[in-house]
């Protein structure tokens, strides 16, 4: 075991934690309007402009615990096919997690959630190949 690779996981975790929640305290949360999803505007910012940046903000966490997973797994990882087995199931759940929190905040407006739901659907089938 590789403990400076597990607690990199556990601080990764943590600063994806610390990110996302201080997004909603400082930024995001003057701008909704009772709402999940911000939809206030705040010029120079649209609306529309407001939820891709509410949907990247947390894409940018999903994306770090998925490397997370991937740094506690080469620090513990026994085999090569069990670290590659993670290294494929974290990177198509967090593309696809991605392609999630993409089609909702921007309902489905910003084309970015069907290239991240494809990458997420190749990864499946090279996981299934394997």
């Amino acid at each position: 075991m590789d403990n400076y690779l597990v607690w990199a996981a556990v601080l990764a975790v943590l600063i994806g934690l610390v990110h996302s929640a201080l997004g909603e305290i400082l930024i995001f949360r003057k701008l909704r309007s009772g709402s999940l999803i911000p939809s206030r505007g705040a010029p120079p910012l649209s609306e529309r402009h407001i939820r891709i940046l509410w949907a990247t903000w947390h894409v940018v966490t999903v994306f770090g615990f998925a490397l997370a997973a991937v740094l506690f797994q080469l620090g513990s990882a026994t085999t090569v096919a069990s670290a590659r087995a993670t290294v494929l199931t974290a990177t198509g759940v967090a593309f696809l997690m991605a392609s999630i929190v993409v089609l909702i905040g921007t309902h489905g407006r910003h084309p970015g959630w069907a290239a991240l739901a494809g990458v997420a659907v190749l990864v499946a089938l090279g996981l299934r190949a394997a």
